[in-house]
C-alpha cells in the first residue's frame, strides 16, 4: 500500500512532462510584435474573442524596431494620394489612435504641424497639397497665407506660406503597442519573446496545415498565418515561397537633438513642402512626449537591417543591398542627392544648414547627434519605391490561402496601425474564413 503514493505521483510526473511537450495547437499565428502585429493581434480577439492566437516576436520585448525608434508623430493625412490605402487608413487610423488613448489614458499631444514653403515653386505645391489634404478630408486643415501668420503659430519660423494642420499629435507608439498587447493577453492571446521563425511550412496535417518553428526549435501547428516583420519581411515571405522582390533595403534616419535650453524655439511639427523629384521628404522639427526636440533624419543606406550606426555590419546584408538591381537604378537616379546624405551624415553640422531653411537663428552649438531609426523600404527591381502597403501571399500547396504578408508599411503605417487592423481582420475573415472557427 505505501506504493501506490510513489508511483501515483509519478504517473502525474509523466503524464505532466507529455502535456509539456505536446505541439501547440493555434487557429492564428502572428510573426513580428511591432506596432502592426499587436494592433493586428488585439483587432482580432475583439471580433473573435473564441479564436486562439499566438505572437511570436525575436526580440525579448515588443516594438524595439521601427515602432520604438519612429518620429512619434500621429499624422493627419495630408501628404498621401488621394485614393491610396495610405491616405484612406491614415485619416481613419490618427483618429482611432487618440480615441483609444483618450480612452485608456494613454498620454499624447496636440502639438500640430506646420508644412512651410520658402519660395515661390514651394508655394505652387503647396496649394496642391493642400486641395490633396482637404480631398482626403483631414480635419482642421487651414492656408496660412502670409509669413507673418506664420509666425504667429511658430515665432522662431521662417517661410512664405504654409498649411497648418491642428490635428497632428505626438505620442510614444511603445506605449500604444504595450495597450495593444495587454489588451491581446487579457483576452486569452499568447505571445512569445525571443522567439525568432525560422520556418512557415506544411505540417502534414489537415486540422492545423501550417507548422512554424522558431530558432529555439519551438514547433507549433496553426490553421493560418498573418507576417509583419518589418526590416525582415521579404525573408519572412520567402519562407512560404512568395517571390525575393521586392526587396526591403535597409534606409537609416539620423536625428539631432536640440539641447535641452534651445527646446522652446520649437513648439509644434514644422514640415517641408515635399519634392516629387526626390525620394524622401527632408529634413523636420518633432517635439517628442520626453520634451526633446528631434531635427532630421536624413536618408543613408544602413549597413545591416538593424543597423542603427555606421558600427552594425552585416556583410551579408550589406552586399545583398549593394548588389540588387533595384538599389542600383535608384542610386544612379539620385546619386548627388545620395552623396549630399551621406556627407551631411559625417559631418553633422552641415545638417543644421539645412535646418536653417526654417529657423534661422538655430546654430551648430544648439544642436549635438541623437538618436536614429531604420526605414523598412521596399524597393521594386527597377528602383522605384513602394509608396504604399503592399500584401502578399503564399501559393504554395498546402499553405496557399491560409498565410497573408504585409511586406511593406511605411510612414504612416504606425499612425494608421489601429485601421490597418481592422482590415486586415476583414481580409482574414473573407479569405481565412475566420467567421467559422470556433463558434460558440
Amino acid at each position: 500500500m505505501n506504493m501506490i503514493k510513489p508511483i501515483r505521483g509519478f504517473q502525474r510526473f509523466y503524464s505532466s512532462m507529455k502535456a509539456s511537450n505536446k505541439i501547440g495547437e493555434y487557429d492564428v499565428a502572428i510573426v513580428g510584435g511591432g506596432i502592426i502585429g499587436t494592433s493586428t493581434a488585439r483587432e482580432l480577439l475583439n471580433i473573435y474573442p473564441n479564436l486562439k492566437v499566438v505572437l511570436f516576436e525575436k526580440e525579448n520585448k515588443l516594438g524595439m524596431h521601427q515602432t520604438g525608434h519612429n518620429s512619434g508623430v500621429i499624422h493627419a493625412g495630408i501628404y498621401y494620394k488621394p485614393g491610396s490605402l495610405k491616405a484612406k487608413l491614415c485619416v481613419q487610423g490618427s483618429k482611432l489612435v487618440m480615441d483609444h488613448c483618450d480612452k485608456r489614458k494613454i498620454p499624447y499631444k496636440k502639438v500640430g504641424k506646420l508644412i512651410v514653403a520658402t519660395n515661390e515653386d514651394e508655394v505652387k505645391y503647396l496649394k496642391e497639397l493642400y486641395e490633396r489634404g482637404l480631398e482626403n478630408k483631414v480635419p482642421g486643415l487651414e492656408l496660412v497665407e502670409s509669413p507673418e501668420g506664420i509666425r504667429k503659430i511658430e515665432p522662431e519660423c521662417k517661410g512664405l506660406k504654409a498649411i497648418w494642420s491642428p490635428n497632428t499629435a505626438i505620442i510614444d507608439f511603445c506605449n500604444l503597442g504595450n495597450s495593444h498587447a495587454d489588451d491581446f493577453r487579457a483576452k486569452g492571446g499568447e505571445i512569445r519573446l525571443k522567439a525568432k521563425v525560422t520556418e512557415i511550412v506544411e505540417s502534414g496535417r489537415t486540422d492545423y496545415p501550417v507548422k512554424i518553428v522558431d530558432k529555439k526549435k519551438h514547433v507549433i501547428v496553426t490553421k493560418f498565418v498573418f507576417t509583419c516583420a518589418g526590416l525582415y519581411s521579404d525573408k519572412i515571405s520567402m519562407l512560404t515561397g512568395c517571390p525575393r522582390n521586392p526587396r526591403i533595403i535597409p534606409f537609416r534616419g539620423e536625428y539631432l537633438l536640440l539641447k535641452p535650453e534651445k527646446r522652446k524655439m520649437v513648439k509644434c511639427n514644422i514640415y517641408p513642402v515635399p519634392n516629387p523629384k526626390l525620394p524622401f521628404l527632408g529634413v523636420h522639427f518633432t517635439p517628442r512626449m520626453d520634451g526633446n526636440v528631434w531635427l532630421g533624419p536624413n536618408a543613408v543606406l544602413a549597413f545591416k537591417r538593424e543597423g542603427y550606426s555606421y558600427f552594425d555590419i552585416n556583410p551579408i546584408e550589406l552586399i545583398d543591398a549593394l548588389t540588387y538591381p533595384g538599389f542600383i537604378t535608384l542610386s544612379m537616379k539620385h546619386l548627388k542627392y545620395g552623396i549630399g546624405e551621406l556627407v551631411r551624415s559625417i559631418i553633422w553640422p552641415l545638417q543644421v544648414k539645412k535646418l536653417q531653411k526654417y529657423l534661422p537663428n538655430i546654430r551648430k552649438e544648439d544642436c549635438e547627434c541623437g538618436p536614429a531609426g531604420v526605414r523598412a523600404q521596399a524597393l521594386g527591381i527597377n528602383g522605384e519605391l513602394l509608396e504604399d502597403f503592399y500584401f502578399d501571399k503564399s501559393q504554395l500547396g498546402a499553405l496557399k490561402d491560409r498565410v497573408l504578408h504585409c511586406r511593406n508599411c511605411p510612414s504612416p503605417g504606425a499612425t494608421s496601425s489601429m485601421a490597418i487592423a481592422k482590415m486586415l481582420v476583414e481580409k482574414m475573415t473573407t479569405e481565412f474564413g475566420l467567421n467559422e472557427l470556433r463558434k460558440i
